[in-house]
Order: structure tokens, then sequence, then C-alpha cells
């Protein structure tokens, strides 16, 4: 069987300082061709000079003001023709050999999907282990180790612009009522740093979060509701621990209850 198209899409907004590790991250992958689109919402910083400077490497770039990240997801995916779309954003980037994994996966499932390193200033802080079980509760597989076949989104269409944080939650949970065929690769796909948009407006996130459950599974709404009150007291409790210097309280709690396994190094 001849490998899938991967279509990889970056959308970035003055990203300089991450963006050329994210495109490294994707052309320096083995298995190739793989068509790379990048969107940049207009950046007043650096970020176009280092997309012209790979630009032959490039399917297709544009620089222009957009109405949100899920409005320049949207414009990725509609240049996109591959068999697959994965999406890494210009302050994450991917493991070694990813695409190889994908292809090696790739059959009648519909996405496929694996885990995630998250790093915090600039060393490794733990592996969030992917878990489909869970996603009706919360965001539970990452989307940079995301790939969905393009039909999907012909079919059931692409992201949100309602969503400023979660609209990859509003997609993966759409995907699964949907009864989509999900099929996850037992590895470290991507990496992604603490900190980012979605991270700093948490509590965005997780209103947006208890809608989007509220979308698809109207049924548990008073329970939805219940487990957003627990989300945020335990992301505020983590916080706060953090602040005060004792994350480790946090890193302990996690290592014994929480139903996401997270694999520390140390």
């Amino acid at each position: 069987m001849n490998s899938p198209v991967i279509s990889i899409i970056t959308i970035v907004f003055n990203g300089e300082k991450h963006l050329e590790q994210t495109i490294r991250s994707v052309l320096d992958q083995s298995l190739k061709p793989v068509q790379y689109i990048i969107i940049d919402g207009g950046s007043t910083d650096h970020s176009v000079e280092i997309i012209k400077k790979y630009e032959k490497h490039l399917y297709f770039w544009i620089s222009e003001k957009d109405n949100g990240i899920s409005d320049a997801l949207n414009k990725g995916i509609s240049r996109a023709t591959g068999d697959i779309v994965g999406i890494i954003h210009a302050d994450d980037w991917y493991e070694p050999g990813v695409f190889q994994r994908v292809a090696e996966n790739f059959g009648s499932e519909e996405v496929y999907y694996g885990d995630i390193q998250w790093w915090k200033d600039q060393k490794k802080a733990f592996v969030q282990v992917a878990n489909f079980d869970l996603l009706n509760r919360e965001m539970t597989i990452i989307h940079p180790t995301v790939f969905i076949k393009k039909d999907i989104y012909d079919r059931l269409g692409g992201y949100d612009n309602r969503f400023r944080c979660a609209m990859d939650y509003d997609m993966l949970l759409k995907l699964k009522v949907n009864r989509c065929r999900f099929k996850y690769i037992p590895y470290v796909l991507a990496n992604m740093r603490l900190g980012g948009f979605s991270d700093n407006q948490w509590k965005l996130g997780c209103r947006e979060t208890l809608a989007i459950k509220n979308r698809y599974l109207p049924e548990k709404k008073t329970s939805n509701y219940l487990y957003y009150l627990k989300h945020v007291t335990a992301i505020s409790a983590a916080k706060t621990l953090e602040y005060l210097k004792l994350g480790s309280i946090t890193k302990y709690y996690r290592k014994l209850f929480s139903p996401v396994k997270k694999v520390y190094d140390n």
C-alpha cells in the first residue's frame, strides 16, 4: 500500500521565537514528500522572513489578517488536498519519525493520535498519555498529536469560530459523537510548551469546554457542570501550589489519583 499524502498546517502570528523549530520539525521528517501549508495572520515581527526562508519547500503559504485561530485553521484545511491532515502550531514541534508512524498505522480509521511531551522552561515536564475513553470529560487527546482524514473535514466541517481556546476539543468531541473511528499510536508524537495561549486563558478554556460538552452531550448537563466545577477548582489549586513553590504536591497527586496518566521524568 502506498503511503498516504500528509498535509500539515501551521498557523502563526508573531511567532518568530519558535517558528523555525516548528518548520524544521516538519521538513526534517524522514517520510517525504509532505504537503506543508503555513497560514500567517499578518505578523509584524520576523515570522514572514522565516517563512520565506523555507518558501521553496512549502505547498502554500499566505500572510494576511484573519479572524482568529479557527479561521486560520480553516484557511489551511481549505487548501489541503492530502489524504490526512495534521496541525502543528508555531510554538510546538513534532518528534522525528512521526509521519512514518502515521503512514504505518494508516488504514480504515479516520482519526489517528498519540501522546504529547510537555516542556517547561526548556526542560521536559511530563508526558501526557492520550485517553480516548475520557474525552467526554475533558481534552485528553492533544491536538498536535492528532491526524484527521481530509474527507472527514469535508463531511463534518472545520473549526468553529465561536471558540477562542477550545476549538480543538470541539472538533474531537464532534468526531467522537459522529462515531468516527479513532486509532491510538502509542508513542510521543509531538511536543508542547506549558504557558501557551490556552494555558494562560484556562478559565475561558474551561467555560468553552463546558459549552462544548453541553452542545454534544446535552443529556449530561448536570454532570457536565459538576465536572466543570471540579476541574476549575483543581486547576486553581494547582496554580496556587505552583505559586507557593509547592508544585511537588500537585505532581504527587497526579501520579496517584489523576485519571489522565502523566509520566514525569523525575
